[in-house]
Order: structure tokens, then C-alpha cells, then sequence
């Protein structure tokens, strides 16, 4: 067995030092011996603080120096923390950077000697050559459809797979592809085909490339070898098959690693992320050290209670995810549910209580509204407009891109070569004042977003003048340059908007969850895969782990105002309300006078599941299916799924063939009494369906 810490009651950190202040497993993983270590680290357990301090203590015992320390993660944001963090203790030299960064610079520096001739471009975006290869492939070439081939093409480039094993894969995978797997393919052959033309590569390619670099020159594999000696991977548990490879060829036969992940944190499966890695570890590296971290700093215990809860219901958990959170902070608020009429009636409630918290004291910056699909943030931000509330849309334009950043880069940069002196902060508030800096911000809209990057700015020059004596203008022009080229802006003052996998990485005081229905969380395509409804829940968790302090979750029967209310809140929603909450007492009281949750038409039992909502019975009833009408159900839908050029999914889904199957709607009310039949599919596919069912009969 390999050696194991957990938890402990008591701290024995030393009080004064360099590792002041860590706890007892968080000092394990630190001063672990050099070679293979596991960090098992739940969400707000210091991961990051555990990270470089494990860096710093192994350079000041001597056993690495800094240069032979190469630290990946996958953001840039995340890899310019970690750059920052080991700064702040002393440690220069170190290299933190993403997978694919580490990739460019190497493959840069040894391309003379593995390919030859002159460097092939990087390809910003692939959307342009992945639009020549859908219109020679035969596909739609519209907007949405290439994003999706393109993120098709990423999630088989990250698995390893190539065009000519794009269809086996894919079925094996359960893929959701966005046309059928033979166009995929054809699409992804034509995309490798004329960026070979071309002499471009893609970020995959620079994985791709720098692995097959060390594995096939040895040389090369020696001198890399050499120079990196030590290796950390943050975030295991969203490595890829290709970034494994990767990080094989690095280390070649030696053990020198140690990985940190939270496998009830993987959420990008559908990119080709997978825990196995961080869950198979020890069966690669039988003498590793492994160390939990289930103190929780981040959140209150109430918070924590709740991620517990949440996660603790998920199926089938490997026991390295069962990691159970322990609230270290002051006890605060309890989380609040509500439940609206429609949406706008959800993002109105949502704009008062945030105006409520910023009245309050709680900084704009510290709040945030998670949502799970991008289209979700319009009401949000129509209802923060209409309270003059400051928002930025995560996801947007990029901070060292926007127009008042450029300029006042420009600005410093020539003031800096005339070596001002004096305090750095008043040098660059005096100096950005010119592009609209005020001493109170205006009152919305463009102007108070302008007015929000360059106080930004102000304020990471006196971050930068807490951490470095004597910081001078000069310094602080090398900072920005170092944050644009790793994409890690400053905090800007407004409330975030973001979707749930945006938010990965981050933490606001205040968080509200909003959106949380069925069809919507979990989302509506993951119904009928237990592992992908399971991906959801953790989706959720993530989001939940994100609050410090306050933290609603909340849904809306109806889209529009005045809309039908006919969704239902969250499956993961279930078990959390408390019994004596309004909206659990509504709950049974619509229960009890028929208007609530549709019943089982075989027991008249409450159906809570999606699947059951669907089917019309509880899943343990006896069905009433018609296997032979379900298989023409089947051929039909892939009939039309080929002429749509869409996933037989977006036709129908598999649950509901199979309620049409065991209920035979026969007419146009008895289909849309189908949960997931609205009125569009009824348009579309009312006729043929009901067609096929008289046919039938």
C-alpha cells in the first residue's frame, strides 16, 4: 500500500517559516520525498498554495534546481498564477505554462532537427480551414456547424484518434456527433489534409508533434531530459490521451512527478478529458506517496455541506473521487432555493439581491451568476442593466485586447523608457487618467466598462508594489507583457456572467445558480447516458464549490413571461431543499391536488426522473413497449437525421421513441402529453410520427 494521509484534527505546521501556515496534509504533500506523489485535493483546499510550496521546498532542499521544473496546467490563467505564486516565494526560473505552451516552445527549439526547413504557422482558429473541408465534405458549412465539426475534430485529435478510426471511435464513445460519423470523418480528412497543404499546424498538432519529437529522436529525448528534471500536472484529472502521451514522452522511465486532481471536478469529458489517469496512478506508480486534502478554506460549512450532498449522491464513484469535504471557516448564511414563475421573473430576483449585496459591501467582482449554456446570460444582463448593476460576460472579448487596455499599455510603455520616479500606483493612475480614469465611475454602459480595465490596471500595479520592494514602471510593462502572452488579465470591477465550465478555476463570494431545470441541468441530450447525466452532477458541484460565502440556486417554470409552466427543477435538486422550504411545501402541495409532478399511469406514484417523466410510469412498473413499432420508430428517425445532415438525437432522443413506443399517442395532444415533444418537434415530426402510428394500428 502506498503511503496515505487523511485527515487530522490537530495542525502540526510549524508556526514561523516558509510552510507557515499549511495543515497537516497539505505539509505531507509538500515535504513528500522526490519521486511519484498523488495529491487527491478537493475543491478550496489549497491546492495551488500546495503546488508551489512542494516546488519551493524541493529547490531549497537541493533535490532539483529551478530550471529543471516544468509545472503544466490547462489555462493560461492558471499557469500565470502558478508563475506568480512561486514568485512571491522566492522561486524564478521554475517554468509554469499550459500543456500546449510548453509544446510550442519545444517544438520551436528543436524543429531545425526533427523536421527541418522553415516553421510551419500556428493556426489561430481552425474555423477557416475547417469551413474548406465541410464544403468539400459535402457538409453544412453554416456558423454553428463548423464549431461543432471543429470541436469534434479537437475531441478526436485529443483522443488520439484519426480520421480513417473516426467512426469506431465515435460509436464506442457514444459521440453526439454534429452529422453522421462517415461525414465527420470525411470532414476531419479533408481538414488534416489541406492544413498539411498549407503548412499549418493546430494546438493538438503541437502536442502531437512534440511527442513524437522525444519518442523518436533519442538524442533530442536526452537533451530534453537533461534540461527538465522535475514535473507537476495540475488539474489531472482534465488530462487528455494526447496530453498524457505528451507528459510520457517528458519522463521518459523516470518517476520524478507529482500530479494534484479532483476526479468529482471532471467536467470536459466531452473534449476527451479523462480521470483515469489520476484514478490509476498508484497502479503505475506503486511506491507513490498520496496525500487528501478534504479541508475545505474556501467556502462556509454550509457551502460545504451542500457540495457534499451533491456530489455524494452521484452513482458508481470510484473510490479515489470519494473525497468528503470539511468546512474550515466561520459558519454563514444557509443557501437559498427559489423557485419563479418565468425566467425573467428568475433574473430580476437574481439583479435585486446582488443590487442588496453590493449595497452592502460585497464588491461587484465578488458575485457571480453561473448558468449552464452561454444563451442564458442575455436576460441576466438585461435585468443587471435595468438596476445600472456593472457585469462582464466571461467568455467575451479579451481583456488585453480591448481598446482602452492597448492604449494604455502604449501609454505606460513610453512613459516607462524616461524612468519616472515615486510611487508606482500614483505614477499609473496619473498616467491613465488622460484615457478616462475618474475618481468615480461613470454611470453605465461602454463608459463604465472602459472606466473598469483601466482601474484594473491601478490595482494590479499595487498588487505588484505589495509583493515587490521598490517596483518601478518599468517592472510593472514586463508584468502586463507577461499576463497578455499568458491571457491573465486583472480582476475587473463588475459581476460575472458565465457558464458553468467557464467558472472552472474560480471563486466569488456571492454565486447564484440559475437555470437549474430539467433539460437545462442536466442538459437535455445527456438524458439516457448515465455517464454523461453523471458529468452533469458534477457540472452542478463545480458550481455550487465556487461560493465562499452566498450561494441561490434557483429555476423557473416558464421561458417567457407568461409562458407555460411546464418545466420541473433539477433531478440533483432533490434531497437538497429543505422539508420545511416554500418551495418543497409547494412541491407537496401540488402533489397532493394533482397540479404537480406527473404521476405513474401504472402505480400513480410521483415520477421525479426525466426518463420516468418521459416513459409515463416509474422505471421499476412493467412496460407496455412495442419492440417492433420502437425498431421502425428507430429507422425512421435515422431516416430523417440523414436528411437533416443532424444526430438522430435532435429527431427525437432514445427515452422518447420509447415513450411514443409504449404509450401510442394518437393524435397530436397525446404527443405533446410527451415530455421533450413541444410545439416545434410537433411541426416538424407530428405528422410523420402519428402517420407511422395509424399505419401500425
Amino acid at each position: 500500500m502506498p503511503p496515505m494521509v487523511g485527515r487530522q484534527a490537530d495542525s502540526a505546521t510549524p508556526d514561523d517559516g516558509p510552510l507557515a501556515g499549511l495543515d497537516p496534509e497539505q505539509l505531507a504533500a509538500v515535504e513528500a520525498p522526490r519521486g511519484p506523489v498523488c495529491v487527491l485535493a478537493g475543491a478550496g483546499t489549497g491546492k495551488t498554495s500546495t503546488i508551489v510550496h512542494r516546488v519551493a521546498q524541493l529547490i531549497q532542499a537541493g533535490h532539483v534546481a529551478a530550471g529543471q521544473v516544468l509545472a503544466v496546467t490547462f489555462t493560461a490563467r492558471a499557469a500565470g498564477a502558478l508563475r506568480t505564486r512561486l514568485r512571491t516565494l522566492g522561486v524564478h526560473g521554475a517554468q509554469a505554462r499550459t500543456f500546449h505552451a510548453a509544446s510550442l516552445r519545444q517544438l520551436r527549439y528543436f524543429w531545425p532537427r526533427v523536421v527541418g526547413g522553415p516553421q510551419w504557422d500556428l493556426l489561430d482558429s481552425k474555423l477557416r480551414v475547417v469551413s474548406q473541408a465541410a464544403h468539400r465534405a459535402g457538409a453544412g458549412t453554416e456558423a454553428e456547424v463548423l464549431r461543432d465539426l471543429a470541436t469534434e475534430i479537437e475531441w478526436a485529435k485529443a483522443s488520439m484518434v484519426t480520421p480513417d478510426d473516426y467512426v469506431t471511435a465515435a460509436g464506442k464513445a457514444r459521440r453526439q456527433a454534429p452529422a453522421s460519423v462517415e461525414l465527420v470523418a470525411s470532414v476531419y480528412r479533408w481538414y488534416e489534409s489541406f492544413k498539411g497543404k498549407a503548412n499549418l499546424l493546430d494546438f493538438d498538432d503541437l502536442l502531437l508533434h512534440t511527442a513524437a519529437a522525444l519518442e523518436e529522436h533519442q538524442a533530442v529525448a536526452e537533451e530534453f531530459r537533461d534540461r527538465y528534471r522535475c514535473f507537476v500536472v495540475d488539474e489531472y484529472q482534465d488530462v487528455t490521451p494526447l496530453q498524457q502521451r505528451v507528459l510520457d514522452a517528458w519522463l521518459g522511465d523516470r518517476d520524478d512527478l507529482t500530479v494534484v486532481g479532483d476526479a468529482n471536478q471532471t467536467i470536459y469529458s466531452f473534449a476527451g478529458a479523462s480521470p483515469r489517469p489520476l484514478l490509476g496512478f498508484t497502479r503505475r506508480f506503486p511506491h507513490a506517496t498520496v496525500v487528501r486534502l478534504e479541508r475545505d478554506y474556501r467556502s462556509t460549512p454550509e457551502v460545504v455541506s451542500l457540495a457534499n450532498r451533491v456530489i455524494g449522491a452521484a452513482r458508481d464513484r470510484p473510490a479515489g473521487s470519494r473525497l468528503r469535504l470539511v468546512g474550515q471557516r466561520e459558519p454563514g448564511p444557509a443557501p437559498v432555493f427559489n423557485e419563479y414563475d418565468d425566467e425573467p421573473a428568475e433574473a430580476a430576483a437574481a439583479a435585486r439581491r446582488i443590487s442588496e449585496l453590493i449595497d452592502a459591501g460585497t464588491p461587484a467582482s465578488e458575485i457571480a451568476v453561473l448558468y449552464r449554456v452561454n444563451a442564458q446570460s442575455e436576460t441576466y444582463e438585461q435585468a443587471l442593466a435595468e438596476l445600472d448593476i456593472p457585469y462582464l460576460v466571461r467568455g467575451g472579448e479579451r481583456f488585453f485586447a480591448r481598446t482602452e487596455v492597448r492604449q494604455a499599455t502604449a501609454a505606460l510603455r513610453t512613459a516607462a523608457a524616461a524612468g519616472p520616479t515615486g510611487e508606482l500606483p500614483k505614477i499609473v493612475r496619473e498616467l491613465l487618467e488622460p484615457l478616462g480614469l475618474t475618481a468615480d465611475p461613470p454611470v453605465g454602459g461602454a463608459a463604465r466598462e472602459r472606466w473598469g480595465s483601466l482601474l484594473a490596471l491601478v490595482e494590479l500595479a499595487e498588487e505588484l508594489a505589495s509583493h515587490v520592494e521598490g517596483a518601478d514602471l518599468a517592472q510593472y510593462v514586463t508584468e502586463l507583457d507577461m499576463r497578455a502572452r499568458a491571457q491573465h488579465p486583472p480582476t475587473v470591477e463588475g459581476v460575472t456572467l458565465a457558464s458553468l465550465h467557464a467558472a472552472k478555476g474560480l471563486e466569488w463570494d456571492a454565486v447564484f445558480l440559475v437555470g437549474l431545470v430539467e433539460g437545462t441541468v442536466p442538459i437535455l441530450h445527456a438524458d439516457g447516458n448515465d455517464a454523461a447525466v453523471e458529468e452533469e452532477r458534477r457540472l452542478l458541484y463545480v458550481g455550487v464549490t465556487r461560493a465562499r460565502r452566498h450561494l441561490s440556486l434557483s429555476w423557473a417554470l416558464a421561458r417567457a413571461d407568461g409562458g407555460r409552466r411546464n418545466r420541473r427543477r433539477s433531478r440533483f435538486l432533490y434531497g437538497l431543499i429543505p422539508e420545511d422550504h416554500p418551495t418543497a411545501r409547494m412541491t407537496r402541495s401540488r402533489q397532493r391536488d394533482g397540479s404537480a409532478a406527473p404521476r405513474c399511469r401504472v402505480c400513480g406514484g410521483p415520477l421525479l426522473e426525466a426518463a420516468a417523466v418521459k416513459l409515463g410510469r416509474c422505471a421499476s412498473c412493467p412496460a407496455d413497449l412495442d419492440e417492433e413499432l420502437l425498431a421502425r420508430l428507430r429507422e425512421w428517425r435515422a431516416k430523417r437525421a440523414r436528411a437533416l445532415k443532424v444526430p438522430a438525437y435532435v429527431v427525437f432522443t432514445d427515452a422518447t421513441l420509447m415513450a411514443i413506443a409504449e404509450q401510442r399517442p394518437a393524435d397530436a395532444a397525446g404527443l405533446v402529453a410527451i415530455a421533450g415533444i413541444g410545439a416545434g418537434k410537433l411541426d416538424k415530426f407530428g405528422t410523420e410520427v402519428l402517420s407511422l402510428l395509424r399505419a401500425d394500428s
